[in-house]
This record gives structure tokens, C-alpha cells and sequence, in this order.
């Protein structure tokens, strides 16, 4: 788990570096200072409002312990099993079965499941991915996903800004090593995005597991959920595709280089670890 920490501070070092340096190339010193100014107003816009936009992306309602008894029930047993405050819990009127956690901190989390995992999954599995996103909110992956995500979104921005007007005018600069820079930064972006998004998963898997007390539970979870996923589209996340790494599994149809671009890892390995756990 330390090794996962490590690799994620790591990442997240590398995609600000990155940010920081297609600013450089588009305006010098200067506009490396504009870039980074600009990645920390889009992080503090981040911070503060991405929960509200997200829930509000996917029509979530918010649900008490009359109107969603079980899943309500749950995540306060489990919130108070694992010493956290008892995060808002809402429900997503979609078949795909999926769930995920948002907001900046544990004292402002919510939980969200779609009715789709509800009908699907048993007592034990729905439980073991109620500890996965709660697992989430204690590791403040929430913010780490968003804060890469925004910077990411950015890097893409000023590269795209840079290929269509041209970065500083600099005698001694190599335009063939500039326009490479600007047409591999976003992709160099992404794909550090996506690392950092597949180390928080399988921690947050061992944490599900942990605080659960089911790995096997989970293992069986993720089996059904990934199974079924993949026959109901859920539109939302096609239409934004950047909040599917927020999902317990990937929610989106793929294709083309999956593998690689993949917003978690490969579920398979996600349940050998699970069912390791278990032995």
C-alpha cells in the first residue's frame, strides 16, 4: 500500500512538471508562471465544486433511511466501522450496476449507487463495494483523481492553444521538438492520469476488503458488476467520459486500445488479489 503512495505521489509530481513545462514552451518563464496559475485556479475550482457538478452530471438524488433503507443502512454500518463521518448517499436511476464516491474530504463525501447495483449484487457483495468507496473517501482519492484530471484537461488545452497559434517566438527553440512536445504532452497527460487512477483502485480494493471483512465478497462484486456493465451503456459517462475513473468498474463500451487508455485496472487481476486476500 506505502509502494501504491509513493507511486502516486510520484505521478502526480510528473503531471504538474508536465504542465509546467508546455507553459514554458508556449510563453517562456513566463508562461510557465501563467500555466501553473492557471492549474492552481483549476484546482481550487476542483476542490470546491467538482462533487456538486458530478452528482448533478448524473441526476443523483439523495436518499435517507426511509426512502433507501438498505443502501442508506449500510454505508452509515460501514462508515461507522471504518471511524469515518457518515458521508451523503445518493442513488443514480441507471441499469448499468455501478457505484462511486465523490467530494473534497470525509467531512464532505458522498456515496452514490446506481439502482442497477442494487438489484444486482447480494447484501455481502453490495457491502464489500460500499467499503471500496469508502476506502476512497479515507484515502482522499476523490481529490487526487480530480486534481490530475483537471490538470490533465488543462495540459490538453494549452497544447491544443499552442498547435493552432504557436507557442513564444524563440530563435534558438527546435519547432520540430516544440511541436512534438505539444502533440505528446496531452497524451503523456493522460496516460499518467490514468496510472495514478489504477494504483488508487487496487488500494481501495484491499481497503473494501478490509473494511467489509469480505474480500471474497468483493471478488464476486466486481465479477458480476464488470459482466453485466458491459451490455448497458450508461450514456452519461459516454457523454463525460473523464468521470468514468470515479466507477468501482469502467463504465464506458471501450475498444481500440483498451489496455492501455483503461481508466482501472484489469478486473481479473483486481479479483486474484481479492481472492489472495481471502486465502
Amino acid at each position: 500500500m506505502l509502494g501504491n503512495w509513493v507511486k502516486t505521489g510520484l505521478l502526480m509530481a510528473a503531471i504538474v512538471a508536465l504542465f509546467g513545462a508546455v507553459g514554458a514552451l508556449l510563453g517562456g518563464g513566463r508562461g510557465m508562471l501563467l500555466a501553473l496559475m492557471l492549474g492552481a485556479g483549476i484546482n481550487f475550482w476542483a476542490y470546491w465544486f467538482s462533487d456538486k457538478m458530478v452528482l448533478r452530471l448524473y441526476r443523483a438524488q439523495e436518499v435517507d433511511e426511509r426512502t433507501s433503507p438498505q443502501l442508506y443502512g449500510t454505508v452509515r454500518e460501514l462508515a461507522h466501522s471504518a471511524d469515518l463521518p457518515m458521508p451523503r448517499v445518493y442513488l443514480i436511476d441507471e441499469a448499468q450496476p455501478n457505484a462511486f464516491a465523490t467530494g473534497r474530504n470525509p467531512e464532505h463525501a458522498a456515496v452514490a449507487a446506481t439502482t442497477g447495483i442494487l438489484q444486482l449484487l447480494s447484501e455481502r457483495e453490495l457491502r464489500a463495494v460500499l467499503g471500496h468507496e469508502l476506502t476512497h473517501v479515507r484515502h482522499r482519492d476523490i481529490l487526487t483523481s480530480t486534481i490530475t484530471a483537471s490538470i490533465a484537461g488543462a495540459i490538453s488545452t494549452l497544447a491544443q492553444f499552442g498547435l493552432f497559434f504557436g507557442g513564444r517566438d524563440d530563435d534558438n527553440r527546435n519547432p520540430v521538438l516544440a511541436l512534438l512536445v505539444l502533440i505528446l504532452a496531452p497524451i503523456a497527460a493522460m496516460l499518467i492520469q490514468l496510472a495514478i487512477s489504477r494504483a488508487r483502485e487496487y488500494d481501495a480494493d484491499r481497503g473494501g476488503a478490509e473494511i467489509s471483512k469480505d474480500p471474497r465478497a468483493l471478488a464476486d462484486a466486481l465479477s458480476k458488476i464488470e459482466r453485466y456493465a458491459k451490455g448497458l451503456p450508461l450514456e452519461t459517462a459516454e457523454t463525460h467520459p473523464a468521470t468514468a475513473q470515479m466507477m468501482i468498474i469502467n463504465p464506458l463500451s471501450g475498444g481500440g486500445l483498451s489496455g492501455l487508455f483503461a481508466t482501472h485496472p484489469p478486473t481479473e487481476e483486481r479479483i486474484r488479489r481479492l481472492l489472495a486476500m481471502a486465502v
